[in-house]
C-alpha cells in the first residue's frame, strides 16, 4: 500500500498564547516566575483576559504537534489528531497546523474549551507557563481518521495521552489499527511523571504494539528499573522488540536496535532555552526513519535539529535548513551550519 503520510501524530492539542508582560503583572496574578504548572478551567478564565492585550504570538502547540510541525519543516508529511473546542481557539489551532503544513485531524467537543498553553515572558526573558488541557483530555476513538492512519508509515503517540479512559481507548484503538494495517507504532514516554503513574500499562503497550520507544535518561531508568541509562536503552529495545531512542542531555543520545548501539553526540550550541528540544529530537528521528535513512544519520539529524531549538527562544523554529539536513544525509555533520 502506498503511504501518503510519513507520520500520524496523536497528543494533546494546546494552543500557545505567548504574552510579554511586566513583572508586576505576575505579582498581581500571584504567579511565581519561572514555574510551569497545570491550571484549572477557572484559573485559565482569569489568566487569559488579564494578559490578552499583551499577547505577541499565537500558534498550535503541545508536544506531539511540535513534533509533527518539526517533521513537516524537514520536508516530511504529517497529520495530527486531538480534540478541540468550539471556542475561538479551536479554528485558530486548525489554521495554525495548516500554515505549518500539518494536516489537522481534530475532533470537536460539543462543550468545553480548547486546551491552552499560556507562556508569560518577562523583560528578563524568563518564561512562566500555565497549561490548561481543556477538551484535549476528551479524545475519543471516533476522533481518529482511520483512512489517514492506514496511509501513514508511522503512528506517533505521547504518554501524555494515557490520562483519561477515553484517551486510553483512543490510543489502543489507533495502535490496534496500525498493527493490523502495517503502520509502525512509536511511543514517547513523555515525562517521568507519566512513567511513575502508568508504568505497568506502558510496559504492556511496549510489548503488544510498539516498534519505536522514545525516552529521556530518567524515564528509561524508571521504566526498566535500571540505573545505567545505556543498559536501560538496551532493555527498552528488547522489551518492544524494536528501536529504543534515549536522550542523555549533554552526553548526547543512544539508539539501540537489536545488537546495534549507536552513540549520537550533541550538536554544540550556546543553549538559551531547552523548551521543545525533546519534541524536535523526536521529529528528527521519525523523519529519518520514515525516509529509510541509516540509524546514525537519523540520530545526527535529530541532534542537529534539537541543537537548533535550544539555541532559540521558544519550542519551535520559524523554519529549518533542509540543505543542512541534506549535508548530514551525505555524510557530514554541519557543526558550522
Amino acid at each position: 500500500m502506498q503511504k501518503r503520510f510519513d507520520v500520524f501524530g496523536m497528543c494533546n492539542a494546546l494552543f500557545d498564547l505567548q504574552a510579554e508582560i511586566p513583572d508586576t503583572t505576575l505579582e498581581t496574578l500571584g504567579i511565581e516566575k519561572g514555574t510551569m504548572r497545570l491550571v484549572s478551567a477557572e484559573e485559565q478564565r482569569a489568566l487569559v483576559p488579564a494578559v490578552y492585550t499583551h499577547i505577541v504570538n499565537t500558534q498550535a502547540g503541545g508536544s506531539g504537534a511540535n513534533t509533527m510541525i518539526g517533521i513537516a519543516q524537514m520536508g516530511g508529511s504529517t497529520s495530527f489528531t486531538s480534540r478541540v473546542g468550539r471556542d475561538e481557539h479551536g479554528p485558530m489551532y486548525k489554521a495554525s497546523l495548516e500554515e505549518f503544513g500539518v494536516k489537522p485531524n481534530l475532533g470537536e467537543a460539543l462543550a468545553g474549551e480548547t486546551g491552552l498553553c499560556l507562556v508569560l515572558i518577562t523583560p528578563d526573558a524568563q518564561r512562566t507557563m500555565g497549561t490548561f488541557l481543556g477538551v484535549s483530555r476528551e479524545l475519543h476513538p471516533e476522533d481518529i481518521n482511520i483512512g489517514d492512519l492506514v496511509l501513514s508509515k508511522y503512528l506517533y503517540v505521547t504518554g501524555y495521552l494515557w490520562d483519561t479512559d477515553t484517551q486510553k481507548e483512543a490510543v489502543e484503538f489507533a495502535m490496534r489499527e496500525a498493527r493490523q494495517t502495517g503502520t509502525k507504532v512509536a511511543l514517547s514516554l513523555s515525562d517521568p511523571f507519566c512513567v511513575g503513574r502508568h508504568k505497568a500499562d506502558f510496559e504492556r503497550l511496549l510489548v503488544e504494539y510498539v516498534d519505536v520507544v522514545f525516552a529521556n535518561r530518567e524515564e528509561a531508568r524508571m521504566m526498566v528499573d535500571e540505573d545505567d541509562a545505556r543498559v536501560a536503552a538496551q532493555k527498552l529495545a528488547a522489551l518492544c522488540g524494536g528501536l529504543a531512542v534515549v536522550t542523555l542531555d549533554k552526553e548526547g543520545s543512544v539508539l539501540v536496535q537489536g545488537d546495534e548501539l549507536h552513540e549520537i553526540p550533541i550538536y554544540p550550541v550556546q543553549a538559551i532555552d531547552t523548551t521543545g528540544a525533546g519534541d524536535m529530537y523526536a521529529a528528527g528521528i521519525l523523519y529519518g526513519l520514515s525516509q529509510d535513512l541509516p540509524l546514525p544519520v537519523t540520530g545526527r539529524i535529530a541532534a542537529w535539529a534539537a541543537g537548533k531549538i535550544v539555541a532559540h527562544l521558544g519550542p519551535r523554529l520559524p523554519s529549518l535548513d533542509r540543505d543542512a539536513i541534506a549535508e548530514i544525509v551525505r555524510g557530514g555533520f554541519p557543526y558550522d551550519a
